[in-house]
């Protein structure tokens, strides 16, 4: 299994634009689900906001094996809600590496 987790720092600085680009992340991404195949789990959450700093979400997908994450990387499901996201994103980190078992 294929786990890519991706960070992301946001935009805009008002708080009420930012809850709603968080929601239609988790939304628009949450419904590859089912649609790109091998794509097992999409988790999109907020950082608590505790520490300054941080990133401000994370997006972790898990993915059947190194070829079912190439065809969610290039699925056009995936680039169009991609598309959507960039106009937002200040900033990203990826890690993708393959889990044990």
């Amino acid at each position: 299994m294929i786990r890519h987790v991706a960070v992301f720092k946001l935009t805009p600085s008002d708080s009420g634009l930012r809850a709603l680009n968080l929601a239609g992340m988790q939304e628009r991404l949450a419904a590859l689900v089912g649609v790109v195949p091998g794509l097992r789990s999409m988790t999109v959450e907020p950082d608590l906001g505790d520490s300054p700093g941080n990133w401000e979400v994370a997006i972790v997908t898990d993915h059947d094996d190194k070829e079912a994450f190439e065809v969610y990387q290039s699925h056009p499901a995936h680039d169009e809600a991609s598309a959507w996201i960039d106009v937002f994103i200040a900033d990203r980190a990826v890690v993708d590496f393959e889990m044990p078992g």
